[in-house]
């Protein structure tokens, strides 16, 4: 088989921007988890979140989800995160389980609250917010449309 030398650069030349555009998407692309202090919270759904999902604090991203385990006793999603260290959480900061639009993945939405001691690494949120569907949604909004008007028996 005689193969044509143009051929073979071209191959390689696509090969070589195959190549350089992996690198590029990876360097741009923030891939790494956030390190930082370990934190812990229970929910009772946890939708699509991911190991490696974000923890935004007003929108930002300040942490990383780590680890997802079953709690045997309760039954609950513990999911473990990181959140950077010059971060500073009060004890009753709350951590919501919310999606990023219709097509998004979710991540954990952390909405922190006024008390002046702050978590401690290792410490569980103990105010949490399960994700909710948009299937779950559609039937709360079903189901309410659908119920008598007016709450009362008069007679």
């Amino acid at each position: 088989m005689n193969r044509n030398p143009l051929e073979t650069i071209l191959g390689a030349l696509v090969l070589l921007v195959a190549a350089v555009f992996l690198v590029f998407a990876y360097t741009t692309a923030d891939l790494r988890q956030v390190q930082g202090y370990p934190v812990r919270a229970s929910f009772t759904k946890v939708g699509g979140l991911t190991v490696g999902g974000e923890v935004r604090l007003a929108g930002i991203q300040v942490g990383s989800v780590t680890g997802q385990r079953l709690d045997p006793q309760t039954f609950e999603a513990v999911v473990d995160m990181t959140v950077l260290e010059s971060v500073q959480l009060p004890v009753d900061t709350r951590a919501v389980i919310t999606s990023d639009g219709l097509l998004g993945g979710s991540y954990i939405k952390l909405i922190p609250g006024n008390e002046a001691d702050t978590l401690q690494p290792g410490d569980s949120l103990q105010y949490t917010q399960d994700y909710q569907s948009l299937e779950d949604l559609v039937g709360e909004i079903i189901f309410l449309a659908t119920q008598p008007a007016g709450g009362g028996g008069g007679g």
